[in-house]
């Protein structure tokens, strides 16, 4: 048999890539047979709100995997400012000399030349958060970043993942998430919580507003609260993609059961899912792994399903009961049995009186549980109650075991890092005077000396005489999906053909669709998430010409960066900003009807090219602090002036977002 006549290599199975927020879902991870753990620091990762590690206990740890031949990757997917950059660069130098992990995964653009900087050669992984979601990213993100691997959205469904695999240039692997929590809005397209209250998603920091329930006309109800995803059966669709290196289950805020259990059913299905007694039995462990009711979501396009069913619980944990008895006096028959150790807790997260009960001895199933109420708080009849975590004897075994050896590995000290981030050479500041900027839907009457700004669509375009399309900004859109990259670069030839020079990208790779750069004056808009000089130095050598910053920033932070940019900037300063962006909305929510909050805060949704954008109904208003900002050095100012629905009142309330407050 000569070469050619020699059949292709088997491609490897996909990782199963386990999720770990503390010690003791690290090592369920392992004893559960992932083939990597992910896992952040206790400083600039995307869920601060699990325990995190210190970076001698992640060493110790990633040695024991290591040893057992399996990968850590690190998460260091927050947003960052300039102030963090510091931070950023000791964390990295750290990493690579004390932990020496497998890849970062991240959403920062900033981190890559920090990461570069400090010596690390291990792999770059584009964390879900940077929203890569069209085919023709994928080249641009390999050939002009140097990514290793991306992650997808959760809002792709199969046909979509194929199409992205195709596009996938050598060297390039996909990350999927089979498992796990579902957020309402398309990952780094969410402002919810910061908006209200500075605790951006971006930072991990998220409230989970979305969480709460809302109340539309009369209807009440947790109409933005998703069910987990659970691909469970389906996986096996997933390796006809080769391109798909990685299943990623979501949980670092997890306890060890729920690790343990989704990690050896996922490995079950994957290497013995052909067999139905082990396809039963897999299903099995996940009806065990203590998450929210489940969905397939958007995976099979002939078949999807809405992950908003009023129907549902979706609290987090496995329900096991509702309250009975007297609001003093209240108990559970749970139904199914609960063990010594069990951890419970009563009504949902954001309920006035939810608490939290670790059980001291067995309660069999349909047996009586008395409830213990938080202070003077009652717990009323119907209250759901959720089993978050247990610890039955084999995984506590299992782990103990663990345990012991990995205290037989010395913990390495902490290294002081002394690097610094490398500053990038500023841009001369211009002196020519701030300018204003106009962005709309469609085309409108505009102030003397004031740009127009266009959200680019057939429509815009079609509603603009050629003779100004050469004048105006063109914005894209947010969330660009795969079935309008073909009519969105479509619109973009047809505007360059027209002498059109000036476009706003909401997204770094929707540069991909410009072939060619010669003449034309490209910005990134701030939908991308700026807000360091290291981010805007990575663009300006892709090719970018300037960048609206976020708008989430602080007064310290958007004082500080025109200084150290080396590119010119704009930011908004005015106008409806979204709460966020979603791809799907529950199907009694009326779109451009507004709907009220548990605190009283206004919103509605409306729909804007393919996705469903949240609106608050208050304006952002930097106004006051624009004299400010010009003098920093900021040459663009945005008004973003979105159409109003009828029946929709603006409520009188400061705008400043983040500007006082500062951003957590």
């Amino acid at each position: 048999m000569t070469q050619a006549d020699q059949p292709p290599p088997t491609p490897k199975p996909p990782r199963i890539l386990a999720p770990a927020g503390s010690r003791a879902s690290f090592l369920a991870a392992l004893a559960a047979g992932a083939d990597a753990v992910y896992c952040g620091l206790k400083q600039l990762s995307a869920r601060m709100e699990a325990k995190n590690f210190s970076l001698p206990e992640l060493a110790q740890l990633t040695r024991l995997a290591h040893d057992r031949g399996v990968e850590v990757y690190i998460a260091l997917n927050a947003m960052l400012t300039t102030r963090d950059l510091d931070q950023a660069a000791r964390l990295a130098d750290a990493l690579v000399k004390t932990v020496r992990p497998d890849a970062l995964i991240i959403q920062d653009l900033g981190l890559i030349p920090l990461a570069r900087r400090a010596g690390f050669e291990g792999e770059i992984h584009l964390s879900t958060l940077a929203n890569v979601s069209f085919p023709a990213a994928l080249p641009w993100v390999r050939d002009r970043l140097g990514v290793d691997q991306v992650v997808l959205p959760r809002e792709l469904d199969i046909d979509e993942m194929r199409a992205l695999g195709e596009a996938c240039p050598p060297g390039l692997g996909l990350e999927v998430f089979i498992h796990g929590a579902l957020c309402y809005a398309v990952s780094g397209r969410c402002y919810w919580s910061s908006f209200l209250g500075g605790k951006s998603g971006l930072r991990g920091r998220c409230v989970q507003p979305c969480r709460r329930s809302f109340q539309q006309e009369k209807n009440r109800r947790r109409m933005f609260s998703c069910m987990d995803l659970s691909l469970d059966v389906l996986v096996k669709v997933l390796r006809t993609i080769p391109q798909i290196r990685t299943w990623k289950i979501e949980g670092r805020k997890k306890g060890p059961h729920y690790v343990y259990y989704t990690v050896a059913a996922y490995r079950m299905l994957r290497d013995e899912g052909h067999d139905p007694q082990s396809k039963k039995a897999a299903l099995g462990l996940l009806e065990q792994a203590l998450g929210r009711p489940n969905t397939h979501y958007r995976f099979l396009p002939q078949r999807p399903q809405s992950p908003l069913q009023a129907a549902v619980q979706t609290g987090s944990g496995l329900q096991v009961g509702a309250a009975k008895g007297s609001a003093q006096r209240s108990f559970i028959n749970p139904r199914i049995a609960l063990l010594p150790g069990d951890v419970l807790r009563v009504g949902y997260e954001d309920d006035k009186g939810h608490n939290i009960q670790r059980l001291g001895h067995p309660v069999p199933a349909r047996g009586r549980l008395a409830l213990k109420q938080r202070g003077r708080q009652p717990i009323y009849k119907g209250t759901p109650v959720f089993l978050t975590d247990r610890r039955e004897p084999a995984l506590q075994k299992m782990l103990t075991d663990l345990e012991a050896e990995a205290a037989a590995i010395p913990l390495p000290k902490e290294r002081v890092a002394q690097s610094s981030w490398p500053h990038p050479k500023a841009a001369r500041r211009s002196r020519e005077p701030a300018r204003m900027m106009k962005l709309t839907r469609m085309p409108a009457r505009r102030d003397r000396g004031q740009a127009a700004g266009l959200w680019l669509s057939t429509a815009s375009l079609a509603r603009t005489p050629r003779s100004q399309q050469a004048a105006v900004w063109w914005w894209l859109t947010p969330v660009l999906w795969p079935e309008g990259q073909k009519d969105l670069a479509v619109l973009v030839d047809r505007l360059r053909r027209d002498g059109a020079r000036r476009f706003v990208l909401n997204a770094p790779w929707q540069r991909s669709l410009f072939k060619g750069a010669r003449g034309l004056d490209i910005w990134a808009g701030p939908f991308c998430n700026l807000a360091n000089p290291l981010a805007l130095q990575t663009l300006k050598r892709a090719g970018f010409n300037g960048a609206f910053v976020s708008p989430e920033m602080g007064r310290e932070d958007f004082s500080i960066l025109p200084r150290l940019s080396p590119l010119p900037l704009g930011v908004v300063t005015a106008g409806l900003w979204p709460l966020c962006l979603s791809r799907v909305r529950a199907e009694d929510l009326r779109l451009d009807q507004p709907f009220t909050s548990p605190k009283g805060e206004q919103s509605w949704v409306s729909r804007h090219d393919a996705n469903f954008w949240v609106y608050p109904n208050w304006r952002l208003d930097l106004g006051q602090q624009q004299q400010a900002l010009a003098r920093a050095g900021y040459r663009w100012f945005v008004h973003i002036d979105e159409p109003l629905p009828k029946g929709i009142k603006i409520k009188p309330r400061p705008g400043v977002w983040n500007y006082k407050l500062g951003l957590k």
